[in-house]
Order: structure tokens, then C-alpha cells, then sequence
């Protein structure tokens, strides 16, 4: 909690001042992460930690605590959200519930504060000092530009949505209860220090998010204090509590979280359908017809007959090159971040030298694509054709990054889509071309005339996806 009358007291007294001072701590306070690629991004996150043994013993087994007494890892921790940031992200217009909860652990139960509507700054800080509520900031990327450059690398790396919240809590206070989660989870402790019980999970790789009564969790399997540039990864189930111990003012960290719905489960239930409409155009035992009355009563012969028939699909899937995996894949691309390239990046457009017949081009944002069959989505005929579709994330708001899966339109209205070009099945070996090459002349894509050449050129040229050399 801050002391009255201290440093904290003042937070953010002249809104200018404070943003340049943020700026300076910035540029004052290098990077300790590498952004060369997702790979030396992770590395740099989780180390002195090697990625192989990360994986290898940590991932979705048991937690990992990186504790660093490093002042260049704590400055830089401290320069992606602090506590003194809130006055100005409050002028900018947040509201109670979809930007930010104010709530306090009561009696093992999560007691919520919220007022209606929008975030009053003096307000917020009166439920801090005197109500000792903990601030959950949702989604920080959008209004912090590091955050955003961590959260785009990562989601490269894992191929998942990732996601952050900030929580800042005062000494002496604990903002929810002992409970899980349905996501991979890694701390980034900023300000202050916070007391840890980690609890050996009663759901393993749960799916849901749950509250746990202390009777029911037993014993700690893990306690520490988290301290400024600390780290601390969990695998969802692993419940957990955590609160702000007297003597420290309070404690600001990150949650970083990824791998919601994103297991073998739910790839199959993706997966299955194309696997099944692909293999009953080959196998006349999934075109015969159901036996009478069976969505009535259902008996013991259709289930040992549906239990054969996905036999017959496992040998069609030992020999399927790829499998057709639509809706998890355009889901990602369309809800993930955008590239995150400075101040310019919200407004994207091509640039260069036009594409010619002559031209050697380049692919961009390679891990921004991605190619799908599929029908023809303008087609209404009964019969459908198969083209070929590459989506991106190039255009991507990243200001309704994470913000619920309901947001199919924003505030102004604008429908959420999925970006990208539609081509006919022709143009499918052309376009791998481009994506598996480092770089490929026009003339030399796998199509038949020079035109089809160049308009495929164009046509990715005009969404930003390739670059002339």
C-alpha cells in the first residue's frame, strides 16, 4: 500500500511530465529480451533456463521460479507497467469491467468492487489505499507498445493466442483465492514483491478456470516470494494464491498466458470433420447410409459399427499429407496481434517498387500467413470448388486484441474479419513457391502464363506480403 505523503502519493502530478519520464526510464533501461526471432525471444524470456529443458521437464508438468538479482532485468520489468502509469491510462477512457476489476479476497471468496462505468482515477486509488483492492489491468498490450512487441513474438512462437493482465496489489492484501486456470502461465514480477502458494492440481491440464476451497487444496506444493525481475511459469490446473506481504508498498506483476483451447482435443474436433468429408469421397463405407431409427435408439451394432469406421479414418490419415485444420487456424489469425513495427505499424500499406515479370520478390511476415483450401466461400452453387485462401494478421486491431470472444464488431462498428486473397486451386503450388523460398523471381512461379505470374505478385504486393528486391 502506498505510504501518505510519500512518492506514490503524487503519482502521476503533471500528465506530460510523467509520460516523458516513462519514455526515459524506457530508453534508459535497454531490453533484456532479444527480438531478433519468437525463438531468441522465448530463450531470453525464460533464461538463464535453457528452451530444451524447458520443454522438456517443465512444460505442463510442474512450475519453474527464476529468481534474478539483476537491476537491468528489474528496470526493464519495471518499464513495461507500474503502478504511476494508471492516471494517464485512466484520461484515456477505460471503463469498469472490460478494462479493469477491482476486487479483494474475502473469506477464501472473490469479492468485486467495480463501480458503473468509467474509470474515475481518484476513485481507483481510493479503493486502492483504503479498501486495499487489488487493480486488474485487462490486456496491456493495447495501450503499453513493449507488451505488444513481447505478446507478437510469443504468439509466432507458441501459434496461440497470448494474452496478459496486470495485477497490482497493496501490502498486507490478497486480491482472489486459491484457484486454477485454463492456461499456460508465466509471471513477470514488476514492482514490489508478492508471496506465492502454489497447490498440486486437482484437474491436470484443466479446461476451465475454477475456484478451490483451502480444505480441498492441502498443503503447498511451493512457496516463495516473488521479487522484481523474478519469473514464474506454471501449466494450467496448478492452483495457486498470492498476496502482498506487509512492509513491501505493493506488488505489480504481469500473467502472460497462452494455450487456451488448444490441446489434441481441440484439434481433433477441428480436424475430424475435413478428414472425414476428404476420405468419404474415397471410401464407399462412409457413404452408406445410418440404419434405420438410429438418432432414436441408439444400439451396441452401431457403436461397434462407428468404432470400425474410425479404424477405416486412421489408415486414410496414415496416408494424408496434411490435415485440414480450418477453423482453429483462421480463428488464430484473426484474433491475434498485428506485427508490432513502431509507431507507423496501425496503418500498413504497400510500399516499393511495383512487381513485374522481371522482379525477384521476397515473402513477409511469414509467421503472420497462413495458406487454407477450402470451398468456395462466394460460391452459392450446389457444387463448390476448391480454392485456395491466404489469410493474415497484417490488419489486425490491436486494440480489441483479447478483449472476449463476442467482439465481432467494435465500438464504431467495424465487423471484425479475416484478412487476406482468394485464388483458384491453379495458383496453390505458385504460392508455396513464395513461402517456402527465401526469395523467387516472378518469372519462375509455377503458373501458366506470364499474367496469372504477375497478378499473383500483385495481388500479395497490395496486402503487404511480399517485398521487391
Amino acid at each position: 500500500m502506498p505510504k501518505k505523503g510519500g512518492k506514490h502519493a503524487e503519482m502521476g502530478k503533471e500528465t506530460r511530465a510523467q509520460c516523458k519520464r516513462a519514455k526515459l526510464e524506457a530508453a534508459c533501461s535497454p531490453s533484456v529480451l532479444s527480438f531478433e526471432n519468437p525463438d531468441s525471444l522465448f530463450g531470453s524470456l525464460i533464461s538463464p533456463m535453457k528452451e530444451e529443458v524447458f520443454f522438456k521437464e517443465y512444460w505442463e508438468q510442474k512450475p519453474l521460479l527464476i529468481q534474478r538479482n539483476d537491476p537491468l532485468v528489474a528496470a526493464y520489468y519495471l518499464s513495461l507497467f507500474q503502478l504511476s502509469d494508471l492516471k494517464e491510462l485512466c484520461s484515456q477512457g477505460l471503463y469498469y469491467g472490460r478494462d479493469v476489476n477491482i476486487c479483494r479476497c474475502v473469506n477464501g471468496k472473490k469479492k468485486v468492487l467495480n463501480k458503473e462505468g468509467k474509470v474515475n482515477y481518484m476513485q481507483l486509488k481510493k479503493d486502492f489505499d483504503q479498501k486495499k483492492a487489488t487493480i486488474q489491468f485487462h490486456q496491456p498490450q493495447r495501450f503499453k507498445e513493449e507488451l505488444w512487441k513481447i505478446q507478437e513474438k510469443l504468439e509466432c512462437y507458441f501459434g496461440s493466442l497470448v494474452g496478459s493482465n496486470v495485477y497490482i496489489t497493496p501490502q498486507g492484501s490478497q486480491g482472489l483465492p486459491p484457484h486454477y486456470d485454463d492456461v499456460e502461465v508465466f509471471i513477470l514480477q514488476l514492482e514490489g514483491k508478492k508471496h506465492w502458494r502454489l497447490y498440486k492440481p486437482t484437474v491436470p491440464l484443466a479446461r476451465e478456470y475454477n475456484v478451490e476451497s483451502e480444505d480441498r487444496i492441502g498443503n503447498p506444493t511451493h512457496e516463495f516470494i516473488l521479487k522484481a525481475g523474478d519469473l514464474l511459469y506454471f501449466p494450467r490446473g496448478t492452483i495457486h494464491q498470492a498476496d502482498t506481504p506487509l512492509g513491501t508498498s505493493h506488488s505489480t506483476h504481469v500473467t502472460i498466458s497462452t494455450y487456451q483451447n488448444n490441446s489434441w482435443g481441440d484439434f481433433l474436433l477441428d480436424a475430424i470433420p475435413g478428414l472425414v468429408f476428404d476420405t468419404a469421397k474415397d471410401d464407399v463405407a462412409l457413404r452408406t447410409s445410418i440404419p434405420r431409427q438410429l438418432l432414436m435408439v441408439n444400439t451396441a451394432d452401431s457403436t461397434k459399427k462407428l468404432s470400425s469406421l474410425l479404424r477405416r479414418l486412421a489408415d486414410h490419415l496414415d496416408h494424408t499429407r496434411e490435415l485440414r485444420s480450418s477453423d482453429m487456424k483462421k480463428d488464430f489469425i484473426m484474433h491475434r496481434l498485428p506485427p508490432c513495427l513502431g509507431c507507423d505499424s496501425d496503418s500498413l500499406t504497400p510500399g516499393g517498387k511495383l512487381p513485374k515479370i522481371d522482379s525477384k520478390i521476397r515473402l513477409q511476415f511469414r509467421d503472420h500467413t497462413l495458406i487454407s483450401v477450402e470451398p468456395d466461400q462466394e460460391n452459392a452453387d450446389e457444387i463448390r470448388r476448391e480454392m485456395v485462401y491466404v489469410y493474415h494478421s497484417l490488419r489486425n486491431r490491436r486494440d480489441t486484441h483479447m478483449m472476449g470472444t463476442d467482439d465481432t464488431a467494435s465500438e464504431d462498428g467495424t465487423a471484425q474479419q479475416t484478412h487476406g486473397l482468394r485464388f483458384p486451386l491453379s495458383y496453390l503450388e505458385a504460392l508455396k513457391q513464395i513461402w517456402r523460398s527465401s526469395t523467387v523471381h516472378v518469372k519462375e512461379l509455377n503458373l501458366t502464363s506470364d499474367e496469372e505470374k504477375e497478378n499473383l505478385a500483385l495481388s500479395l504486393w497490395s496486402e503487404c506480403l511480399i517485398e521487391v528486391l
